[in-house]
């Protein structure tokens, strides 16, 4: 959601790429949830962080603890970035329930980028 997110707000600035150090494909109901708001993700594929092991980043972006602690070093120097986001894969107590939790961490991370990354 974080990729699809920043491309929408700021894409003109920014090129975003997005990785996991455990990716396990994108939820169908991020895909569902960014279409709400008119961003379509529904190509977006899960990937690993080591397919950008030999890439420039100016930027490193985590959004989890975990992610944090495991993600490797990118030997440009890049500035690293990091804000804890909730999993909301992980509060599939019923869909009603997982659906929410998508659009609240969706629009916890939305208004996070908004300040990190303001409109120039």
């Amino acid at each position: 959601m974080a990729e699809g997110l920043l491309q929408s707000q700021a894409g003109d600035r920014y090129e975003a790429f997005s990785a996991g150090t455990e990716p396990r494909g994108v939820h169908p109901l991020a895909v569902r949830v960014m279409a709400e708001i008119g961003i379509d993700i529904s190509n977006h594929r899960s990937k690993n962080v080591d397919e950008f092991a030999g890439h420039t980043m100016d930027t490193v972006v985590t959004v989890c603890d975990h992610a944090k602690e495991a993600c490797p070093v990118f030997p440009t120097g890049a500035r690293k970035i990091h804000k804890s986001f909730e999993d909301p894969s992980a509060l599939i107590e019923s869909e009603d329930a997982a659906l929410a939790g998508f659009r609240r961490i969706r629009d916890e991370i939305r208004d996070w980028l908004d300040k990190t990354f303001p409109p120039s």
